[in-house]
């Protein structure tokens, strides 16, 4: 149940359609289930705005399966799921609706379409970034908002960057995936009036320590605006790219 749904029983109270007994019931359903692998927490969504989300790297396929099968007889509908290997992906597709991008490791149980909202832009510095630009840009779908995809336009040829300010001056947030130095955060972020949000990759040579100069790069950016997620952590940057952009479509 998300906030939305719950509204809407609430309105059902009201119009007397449902009653407050009924509604009681389904209030105190329990708020996690205990499934021995996993404790699935079923209030996430009231709580937050989106449901719980399934880690699946170090999980096993069997893991992945028994928590997403346990959502779903619950009545959550596009779960999703992050780092999801292929083997994983073939037996939880196997029993349940699943769609599956095997670059990004991005899963999602009974997809369902949404209307989507404003607009995202997920910008790379290259194509090597690529899977952790999709897990951006699939999470930030997966809960409502629309998505511009505007990939390999880095710093060595700033020019594909500039190419596309049209996109840059809707966008409500922007994300900004590059190893290397990650410079494109700092250059994003001096080009638009929204928030950046800026991801660090593992993508680079010997000295980009596995993207920690990257980080520190993004940490140590001059321009305004411009927050920083983990290495390599698009759901995160993803996630938050929503919210603000949902924030700004509740406030028209």
């Amino acid at each position: 149940m998300n906030k939305q749904d719950l509204l809407a029983q609430l309105r059902r109270v009201a119009d007397g359609s449902l009653s407050p007994e009924e509604m009681l019931v389904r209030l105190k359903e329990a708020p996690f289930e205990d499934i021995g692998v996993a404790k699935i927490d079923y209030h996430r969504g009231v709580r937050q705005g989106a449901g719980e989300v399934i880690y699946g790297k170090s999980k096993t396929p069997e893991q992945i399966l028994a928590i997403s099968r346990a959502m779903a007889q619950h009545g959550e509908e596009n779960i999703l799921i992050t780092r999801m290997s292929p083997e994983a992906a073939a037996l939880v597709g196997s029993e349940l609706e699943l769609f599956y991008d095997e670059t990004s490791g991005i899963g999602v149980v009974k997809r369902r379409p949404r209307p989507l909202r404003g607009c995202v832009v997920v910008a790379s510095g290259g194509t090597s970034d690529l899977p952790v630009c999709e897990e951006a840009a699939l999470t930030a779908e997966n809960y409502g908002s629309r998505v511009v995809r505007m990939y390999d336009v880095g710093v060595s040829g700033i020019h594909r960057l500039l190419s596309r300010m049209d996109d840059l001056a809707r966008a409500r947030a922007v994300v900004a995936v590059a190893g290397m130095e990650g410079a494109l955060a700092s250059v994003l972020g001096g080009l638009v009036d929204c928030p950046v949000i800026a991801v660090p990759t593992s993508v680079g040579y010997g000295a980009s320590f596995g993207g920690v100069t990257a980080l520190l790069s993004m940490l140590n950016s001059c321009a305004s605006g411009v927050s920083v997620v983990n290495i390599d952590n698009g759901f995160g940057a993803g996630y938050l790219a929503n919210v603000i952009n949902q924030m700004e479509s509740i406030a028209e």
